[in-house]
């Protein structure tokens, strides 16, 4: 690295770039002027460029990041491969720092030694970033009437507002908070809350599942007729979390699959009770009981006898009433 013959004087004032055999002033003299350029605001990863008015009688110029030399007109001095020369000739001295962060935020300082008197500008660097997530509750499970708090923390430059939202097509359900607090939660509560984060930038999104668990309910028996010799089947469905166990029983005494013609099938909240031939014998009540951790219930049917000539009765006064109609039309024509 090149050593220019020159030394950086940190002072009240600013920064002054003194060649070697001149008189060093104090800090209280007047002898720099200073100009305050307006702060550049830049977004976290973009790029920016420090532009610095020079002049036909410059000696030396200099670009500073608080007591850290950059730039010594040419000469590179900062280790930082982010920060290069762009320009620099007779008017104008100008630098760049690529992919922006926020530890390069802060004052920057051009400092430029003419042959008559010094003189610095000065421009502060504002970085902005986009908020991130960084603090989220974790998915949880709770029981029905429980007191849940969910909490949403994130980061960025502005400061970013949060807010709370149940993505349920009510959606009725909000906070424009870091904490949602859900008060005995019921099972329509439960699902998918996203949390939001928004500043000037952008924005990011994520979610919270909250699963509400509750004891099994029943819908109320159907009861349903069958001709021996028929296909019978009862269903019984349930609403719980978490899924329901099915048990049957014919009066006090339970049926397992496979007994007596007698299958059962369980699929997620429906258990189906099917005779594949009905007997006599299968004819009575039946009874359903959903059963889970947190408690159980249970319904009644009547398997009971249909009259199986009521549909060739049918039949047979359908058939009946198309002749009666024939004999009908065709005496008619006959005049």
């Amino acid at each position: 690295m090149k050593n220019p013959m020159f030394w950086v004087l940190l002072t009240g004032v600013g920064i002054l770039l003194i060649q070697q055999g001149l008189p060093v002033h104090s800090q209280g003299d007047s002898q720099t002027d200073s100009k305050v350029m307006d702060n550049i605001t830049v977004k976290q990863g973009e790029t920016v460029f420090l532009r610095c008015a020079q002049g036909d009688i410059v000696t030396h110029t200099a670009w500073l990041n608080r007591s850290s030399i950059l730039y010594a007109g040419e000469d590179k001095w900062s280790v930082d491969p982010r920060v290069s020369l762009v320009t620099f000739n007779q008017e104008e001295f100008t630098i760049k720092i690529e992919d922006v962060d926020m530890t390069d935020e802060g004052p920057y300082i051009c400092a430029v030694q003419t042959s008559s008197r010094p003189r610095t500008t000065s421009v502060h660097i504002l970085v902005q970033v986009p908020p991130i997530i960084i603090n989220l509750s974790k998915d949880i499970v709770v029981n029905e009437g429980s007191n849940v708090t969910l909490m949403c923390q994130a980061s960025g430059k502005p400061e970013p507002s949060l807010t709370w939202k149940l993505l349920s097509p009510s959606g009725d359900l909000a906070s424009e908070d870091e904490y949602l607090d859900i008060s005995s939660i019921s099972r329509q509560r439960a699902g998918t809350y996203q949390c939001t984060a928004v500043n000037d930038i952008g924005l990011d999104v994520q979610t919270v599942e909250i699963t509400v668990n509750y004891a099994p309910s029943v819908s109320e028996g159907r009861d349903v007729g069958v001709a021996p010799g028929q296909r019978g089947v009862l269903e019984c469905e349930v609403d719980s979390m978490p899924e329901a166990d099915f048990e049957w029983y014919r009066d006090d005494r339970r049926i397992f699959n496979d007994f007596d013609g007698i299958q059962i099938e369980d699929v997620g909240q429906l258990s189906k009770l099917t005779f594949l031939n009905v007997s006599e014998e299968d004819y009575g009540n039946y009874t359903c009981i959903a059963i889970n951790k947190l408690g159980s219930s249970n319904t009644s049917f009547v398997l009971y006898v249909q009259d199986g000539n009521s549909g060739s009765m049918g039949t047979h006064v359908h058939t009946y009433s198309c002749l009666l109609l024939a004999i009908i039309l065709q005496f008619l024509l006959s005049f």
